[in-house]
């Protein structure tokens, strides 16, 4: 019992945390916030620590019904109405009990099943969220779609109006490859939530490639699959446009691709991460310092991003940089959103200087670094502490929703794809030789 003690502290804590998460939208609570602080907190500790977390076979099946359960029983926001919201929750009913009884079959075909499985889960409750809801009341899917068009005809996404938006009418508040990379969901299928599918669908595959082709590690990027597809609030993300998929995806493939030794490649998705939204670059500090990645790729990184970046800094820098710095950083808080700022904000009517805000993201920041430098840990380490760092600066800014704190646990899923051993240490460095001796001994173990 006590050595399955940290796996039922992380099926607790997932739980709770994607439960406020899903009923924080769109509300502020007191008891959300703590809840999510609860939850950094556990992080801090276990990355501190450096706790061996077992994942026992009951696990998965465990989150994947309990994300059923509070799918069906917390309060969810979401623009579908009648019959599609009650598609909606069947799919993730279905495909969730399904899901279940796949991850508890031992078979040879039961990692690919569980991965299709997840994947046509994923697929069915996206079409339900498009389909039923065609213009969703939310300034990111309106910004989204209409900076496809704006594209499509040659325009400059920083100097254009929108129409019909809640929210923004006359900013592009992210970084323009996010643009890039959402807007052929739009020319080709009319709405950009379709190329959010497809970017989910890349999410799935990059855990799938970063566990490794062992039977055990395909066991656990199925099971990630399962519990990453069912997490409660997916509805909602799905139907806001919400942009993370596309980050965690190419966060999860720089990983996987450093773990299997080709850690110059992982410069691309990166790179690509960082030109699409800003607060990634809290992360870049963290890996400056970590070896097998190091100073040479990081800044490699820097650089082609900043090359991705060039055809709208150099087409109007004043309208770049005032959309996508001085308007975040001046932006008015919204009130629902659950932080400490909001806190302050909401209960005792006081603005936290930027002073207060910007020392905790410091601190986060410097530990992480110290911490990465000091042990040079394996990728599945640095995950989390990448994950820590976006947990605390969500914590402590004016805005911060649930689309920001599923990216901090889909981080923290992908880092238990990979074990901590000796093999598994001199992988995340990128050592090619120790992946191919762990590879001859697969292969001397299956032949066995």
């Amino acid at each position: 019992m006590r050595a399955a003690a940290p796996a039922v502290v992380l099926a607790v804590a997932w739980l709770a945390w994607f439960g406020v998460a899903q009923w924080s939208v769109v509300r502020f609570r007191v008891p959300i916030l703590l809840v999510l602080t609860a939850g950094t907190a556990l992080l801090a500790w276990w990355l501190v620590r450096r706790v061996e977390v077992p994942l026992p076979r009951w696990l998965a099946p465990v989150l994947v019904l309990g994300s059923v359960v509070l799918t069906l029983t917390v309060p969810l926001f979401s623009y579908l109405r009648g019959g599609w919201l009650t598609a909606a929750l069947a799919v993730v009913a279905v495909g969730g009990v399904a899901l279940a009884g796949l991850l508890l079959v031992r078979a040879p075909w039961g990692p690919p099943a569980v991965l299709g499985g997840a994947a046509l889960t994923h697929t069915v409750l996206a079409s339900v969220a498009v389909l039923g809801d065609r213009a969703p009341k939310i300034d990111v899917w309106v910004i989204l779609q209409q900076g496809a068009d704006v594209s499509a005809r040659l325009g400059n996404v920083y100097t254009a109006q929108w129409s019909g938006s809640p929210g923004v009418q006359d900013h592009f508040t992210y970084l323009p490859w996010m643009m890039v990379l959402t807007a052929p969901g739009r020319w080709v299928a009319g709405d950009v939530r379709w190329m959010m599918l497809v970017w989910t669908l890349v999410l799935l595959a990059g855990l799938w490639y970063l566990a490794g082709g062992t039977p055990s590690g395909r066991a656990r990027a199925a099971a990630a699959a399962a519990v990453l597809v069912v997490a409660p609030g997916t509805i909602t993300q799905v139907d806001q446009s919400w942009t993370e998929p596309v980050l965690a995806a190419l966060l999860v493939w720089w990983a996987a691709l450093v773990r299997r030794g080709h850690a110059w490649w992982a410069v691309v998705p990166l790179a690509l991460a960082c030109a699409s939204k800003q607060h990634l670059a809290l992360v870049a500090p963290v890996l400056l310092v970590w070896q097998p990645f190091g100073w040479r790729r990081t800044l490699a990184t820097g650089g082609l991003a900043g090359v991705l970046l060039l055809p709208w800094l150099v087409a109007d820098p004043a309208a770049f940089v005032d959309d996508t710095v001085t308007t975040l950083l001046t932006f008015h808080p919204i009130r629902f959103a659950n932080t400490w700022y909001l806190y302050f904000l909401n209960v005792h009517g006081v603005a936290l200087p930027f002073a207060v805000t910007g020392l905790a993201m410091l601190a986060a920041v410097g530990g992480a670094m110290w911490a990465v430098w000091r042990r040079r840990p394996p990728v599945g380490e640095v995950l989390r502490w990448a994950a820590l760092v976006l947990a605390v600066a969500n914590l402590v800014n004016k805005q911060a929703f649930y689309n920001q704190f599923w990216l901090v646990a889909a981080l923290v899923l992908a880092s238990v794809l990979v074990p901590s051993g000796a093999d598994d240490d001199a992988a995340g460095r990128g050592d090619p030789d120790a992946l191919s001796a762990r590879g001859r001994r697969g292969a001397d173990a299956t032949a066995a």
